[in-house]
């Protein structure tokens, strides 16, 4: 189980390894849910249990995004990285050579740290809105 296999001893870890640790588990596990929904609903022949189990696996989907924002949110290495490849149009092979002018992986370290600065960067969009549903006499 990916949870009970750390690399190096517990208490030799940081709170913040720790905690990320857990998260990383969590995606995992929640990747493998995905997954296997998704290969019982391609196996499946009954339309309404396939329904069911698409459902279930949108929920995984809905799980895995949560602990991906809470990584960004809590680690400014994921912000950066986060940041260069998700919510982009270019090929997304050619997303770090744009980025880095080819030198390389982007942040080029691999610091800890406790809160996610932006380092001067656009975070992706937050979400899909429609606006102010506020009337404005127009």
């Amino acid at each position: 189980m990916s949870s009970e296999s750390l690399h190096a001893p517990r208490q030799r870890l940081t709170i913040h390894t720790l905690t990320h640790h857990q998260a990383i588990a969590s995606l995992m596990e929640e990747l493998e849910a995905v997954d296997w929904y998704k290969q019982r609903a391609d196996d499946c022949e009954d339309a309404a249990l396939k329904d069911i189990l698409l459902h279930n696996m949108r929920e995984e989907m809905e799980h895995a995004c949560m602990v991906m924002e809470w990584l960004r949110r809590s680690d400014s290495d994921w912000a950066e990285q986060m940041s260069t490849y998700l919510f982009t149009e270019a090929p997304i092979t050619e997303v770090e050579e744009a980025e880095t002018g080819g030198n390389g992986p982007v942040g080029g370290g691999d610091a800890q740290d406790e809160a996610a600065p932006e380092k001067g960067r656009a975070s992706p969009p937050a979400g899909f809105t429609i606006g102010t549903l506020k009337d404005n006499g127009e």
